[in-house]
């Protein structure tokens, strides 16, 4: 039987266990990436581990999301990661040099190899035929000091592309095509391989924004073949060196297959407030709109940014919108200025931002009041702009210039010019943003600003643990939601005490207190509890206050896994109606629960209403023994 690309990359770096969905494996890691969001984090708990160098192949430490400066606190962050990164073994990708899935495609993913980011998005790397995946900063530091990287084999679902995009139909139609279908929890527990002869119409950029959005459909990755067209871009990158052929055998067989023709998809557009609210932007309808931003790690590539300089050139941005752009890295913003195109961009009256993240994660240009925002971002979530009561649509970066031209949402195919962006020859190569690691790394030291406060430690396990439900939250509660991430909060990424004023805050105002006053408790969630972002902080804050599970019907990935490793239980309702009977403040007890996770059946009891729910854990023997230990840190130094 013939393998597809997933199986045949896995294999190659298949250290324990059997390819066979459902069962525990472990792989060796390549590279690794982190950004100063998570980073710091990730950064601590590897000093934590008194790992002198990184063991991988290639770690990249990028600065791109806490690019605002109005005091101290990111600076310091940014300090810390420069000077940690120079120490053990690192690659610095400084401030302004672009986001670190841009910067990472264009200048070190390698066709065929493994990369774990702490960031939810790293599957971009996919787009170059990696097994890139997202994870928590421990998992990532764990891989940069050469530990094996744990995760369910996933199943592997055959996205087949038939047919060529019609113009004015992007890349981005087609993940919002496959969200539709899919939705925001449909990839969970599986990667998505594109597969077909619409495969080869796409660039790799567009390859990057399609698996880039993977994310948004829980999956655990997804991945393009790497062909001929890979070869061209890494050629014009100046890094031919690294490609190799990854294709599927001809004989290989999927769990699933969905079919997509790319010549039936139209231009789409998510609604407010969830990736998958697809519809077409003609059934939609010609709403006003107040503000389009166009860039993020999904739509900032040279390719998107000329396609609408060419759309926008002599025309002039609507009085009502406010457009802002955000290159993806400092490579497309040379090539931009030196081509005129920046010039047409700045002509059309757009506000041109640093390369970074910007406001895809909150960190500024929020929209007004009520506002519609149209953005070529992954996410929009309620409040993720920053502005509660706005209405985010997530759209292609032509459907954005248009409409930033009309000032309403706006179909892009009533554009009379077609538009059109040859891949470059050769992009243009500066590296010099990049600083390379000390060759002696011993005399290199670490500075750490008073903003960066320790990182909190869980206790091994008790057998018995009670508490009151301390919150009761909806289905598709976001990472967001549990750890808000806005240009007020970024800063403060390393000190985790400050972070826990703000813990489920936008679920309910009172959850920090009602955790300080009850020696903390348990969190009751809904379906898919912890999508989003891999931001660990979001497992690690509830730690601070002394959750001590989750009771839920449904995980995200990563935000089980940052559990676990913070030591907290992730507790799956066997009968999901026993949600419905539980209220806040209810004291809940469990006891036995060594025997109950090595059981997977642990029952908690309902003080309060004198009630018993079974739950389950679905652990492996490896996390079986973290949670025991209370947590990963304690896991690695007691087997240390």
């Amino acid at each position: 039987m013939g393998l597809n690309i997933t199986q045949k990359i896995l294999k190659e770096h298949l250290l324990e266990g059997e390819l066979i969905p459902g069962t525990e494996i472990g792989i060796r890691i390549d590279q690794t990436l982190t950004q100063d969001s998570t980073g710091t984090m990730a950064y601590l708990q590897f000093e934590a581990m008194g790992i002198d160098r990184v063991k991988t192949k290639k770690s990249v430490a990028y600065i791109d999301h806490n690019m605002l400066q109005q005091g101290f606190e990111n600076a310091d962050d940014h300090k810390y990661i420069q000077t940690v990164a120079h120490k053990h073994g690192i690659y610095f990708s400084r401030p302004g040099n672009g986001i670190c899935h841009q910067v990472h495609l264009e200048r070190f993913g390698v066709p065929g190899e493994t990369l774990l980011g702490s960031d939810s998005h790293t599957p971009t790397g996919g787009g170059l035929g990696m097994i890139a995946i997202g994870a928590g900063g421990l998992d990532v530091a764990v891989a940069m000091g050469g530990g094996t990287y744990y995760i369910t084999m996933p199943k592997v679902v055959n996205v087949k592309l038939t047919g060529r995009l019609r113009p004015f139909v992007s890349a981005k139609d087609i993940i919002l095509e496959v969200l539709r279908r899919m939705t925001v929890k449909g990839g969970v527990g599986k990667v998505i391989e594109y597969t077909g002869d619409g495969v080869r119409s796409l660039s790799v950029p567009e390859r990057a924004t399609i698996t880039n959005m993977g994310a948004e459909l829980g999956a655990t990755t997804s991945i393009f073949p790497s062909d001929e067209v890979t070869k061209a871009f890494l050629k014009a990158q100046q890094r031919e060196a690294v490609w190799r052929s990854i294709t599927s055998d001809e004989n290989a067989t999927y769990d699933e297959v969905i079919e997509i023709c790319l010549d039936d998809l139209e231009p789409l557009a998510a609604m407010p407030h969830s990736p998958d609210q697809v519809k077409k932007v003609k059934e939609i309808g010609e709403i006003s709109v107040d503000q389009v931003a166009i860039g993020s790690c999904t739509n900032s590539s040279y390719q998107d940014l000329m396609k609408v300089a060419q759309i926008l050139k002599g025309k002039t941005v609507h009085p009502s919108v406010s457009l802002v752009i955000a290159p993806g890295s400092k490579q497309v913003l040379n090539m931009l200025a030196k081509n005129g195109a920046l010039a047409d961009l700045i002509n059309a009256g757009a506000r041109i931002l640093e390369a970074g993240c910007g406001p895809c994660i909150g960190m500024g240009q929020a929209p007004a009041s009520n506002a519609i925002s149209l953005r070529t971002f992954n996410r929009n979530f309620k409040g993720r702009c920053g502005t509660v009561s706005a209405g985010v649509y997530l759209v292609s970066p032509e459907t954005a210039a248009v409409s930033a031209i009309s000032g309403k949402l706006t179909d892009p195919r009533l554009h009379p010019v077609e538009v059109f962006v040859e891949m470059p020859e050769v992009f243009e190569v500066n590296d010099n943003m990049i600083i390379p690691p000390a060759k002696e790394g011993e005399k290199v030291e670490v500075i750490k600003g008073p903003n960066i406060k320790p990182f909190p430690i869980n206790t091994p396990l008790e057998d018995v643990i009670e508490g009151k439900a301390l919150i009761k939250v909806e289905d598709n509660i976001t990472t967001d939601h549990i750890m808000p991430s806005n240009a007020k909060l970024l800063p403060f990424r390393s000190n985790i005490p400050h972070l826990s004023e703000h813990c489920l805050v936008p679920c309910n105002p009172d959850f920090p207190k009602r955790a300080k006053e009850n020696n903390g408790g348990f969190i009751i969630g809904g379906e898919n509890y912890g999508q989003g972002s891999s931001r660990e902080h979001a497992a690690l804050v509830p730690l601070y206050l002394g959750i001590k599970a989750v009771l839920a019907k449904s995980f995200a990935r990563i935000h089980r896994s940052n559990l676990i490793n913070a030591g907290i239980l992730p507790l799956v309702f066997v009968d999901v109606e026993d949600y419905d009977d539980i209220d806040e403040f209810d004291e809940l007890q469990m006891g036995n629960l060594k025997e109950g996770l090595e059981k997977d059946c642990i029952v908690v009891k309902n003080v309060t209403k004198q009630k018993e729910y079974k739950m389950n854990i679905h652990c492996t023997d490896k996390e079986l023994k973290i949670l025991v230990a209370g947590g990963k840190i304690n896991a690695i130094r007691s087997k240390a």
